[in-house]
């Protein structure tokens, strides 16, 4: 620890600026994205179903300078979600901060230092504003930290990146299964439909269920052991199964929710703000009144109503309505036509795409357990409780 010095944040920055204070002219037909905090997770910029595009001319009035020295961090409303700027065509709002490091320090090393706890802790007692918690840029240059040699920041990164490069790889090995679950599904139930399938309605073949909110102002109801989720749970979900939910409530807080703790292995669909999000869970779990849960205990399998779902899910979403934001309800969701083979082919599909679905699954629970240990050994690296050579 000799050759560590503490430093500020100021200290190691060309520039801590933030985007846009306010609302830029939109344009459906723009090539670049206007984000804010909420498309920053895990290191990458995530382009939501909701992103608005802004032009280039729009682009160049509110440019902003980054490069391959920079590093976005959420600072208003969700703070601390962070990206490595990669060359995108984004323009950035008020929320979406950008740090540019200096030329003698490793990018890298410094997205860890802000991935870590004592900066994310930081953030959350630097925050101003009881509603929406703000970061003042003017605090977050006076984050102080421990920091180490060039060769010793390039070991550091090195090894946790080694760690975040494999959690990538099975990621988009899940993509790609994925992708297969979802061709296997249009060959066998729209390329090679049988005319003479039955139309069935949705709740024909499956039960629905809705949620609820127990009241947040009653804490004999929250921070319990049974898990409760919202459609927040899935806005960053990166694959098809729910392991954790953000939120836990009581068995007093159970209560008062009508439909009780449904199965694990259920099809999740948020039904508003937006509509879309899926997942099956592999988790018993309540809900909230954002989701419509599918449970697949008459004619059809999780695997089939996840994949029917994916296929249709611009027949689901015009479905809805709501003049504040669009919302299916339960009802009509119910209603939708579906065309329904006989068991033997249902049976059928479902062996040839479980092996699929439990790959999925097992590279997911792997995913957890890497990202487990290397939250383990962050910390110790960055204040050099383990060291690495350079």
């Amino acid at each position: 620890m000799s050759e560590w010095r503490e430093c500020k944040l100021g200290e190691i920055t060309t520039v801590i600026g933030d985007g846009l204070h306010g609302t830029p002219q939109y344009d459906d037909h723009g090539e670049f994205f206007f984000i804010n905090g909420n498309n920053l997770n895990q290191g990458k910029i995530i382009i939501k179903q909701d992103t608005n595009k802004v032009n280039e001319q729009e682009y160049i009035k509110h440019k902003k300078p980054l490069s391959d020295k920079t590093i976005l961090l959420s600072v208003n409303g969700t703070i601390g979600k962070l990206a490595l700027y990669s060359n995108e065509k984004c323009m950035l709002g008020k929320s979406a901060c950008y740090i540019n490091v200096n030329d003698n320090v490793d990018r890298a090393f410094m997205y860890y230092v802000f991935t870590n706890n004592d900066f994310q802790n930081f953030l959350i007692e630097t925050a101003t504003g009881t509603t929406i918690p703000n970061v003042p840029l003017k605090g977050l240059r006076e984050y102080t930290f421990n920091f180490p040699p060039l060769p010793e920041q390039k070991a550091i990164a090195g090894v946790l990146s080694s760690l975040d490069d494999k959690i990538d790889l099975m990621h988009r090995q899940n993509k790609t299964l994925e992708a297969m679950a979802e061709t296997l599904f249009r060959q066998w139930f729209v390329e090679e439909a049988d005319e003479g399938w039955k139309e069935k309605t949705i709740d024909d073949i499956v039960s629905i269920k809705g949620g609820t909110t127990p009241s947040t102002k009653e804490s004999s109801y929250w921070d319990g052991d049974i898990y409760w989720s919202t459609p927040k749970d899935l806005s960053n979900h990166q694959s098809v199964y729910m392991f954790e939910t953000e939120r836990k409530i009581t068995e007093k807080g159970l209560e008062q929710i009508s439909s009780g703790l449904l199965p694990k292995g259920i099809v999740l669909l948020s039904s508003r703000a937006p509509i879309g999000y899926l997942a099956i869970t592999e988790i018993q779990t309540a809900i909230n009144q954002g989701y419509i849960a599918i449970i697949c205990d008459k004619k059809v399998s999780s695997y089939f109503m996840y994949l029917w779902c994916k296929y249709n899910i611009e027949k689901i979403k015009n479905s809805g309505n709501g003049s504040v934001f669009q919302e299916i309800s339960r009802g009509v969701f119910k209603q939708l036509s579906v065309l329904v083979p006989t068991k033997e082919y249902l049976n059928k599909f479902d062996k040839n795409v479980e092996p699929v679905f439990n790959k999925i699954r097992v590279n997911q629970t792997q995913i957890r357990i890497l990202e487990k240990f290397r939250n383990t050994l962050l910390p110790k690296l960055m204040i050099g409780e383990v060291r690495v050579e350079a």
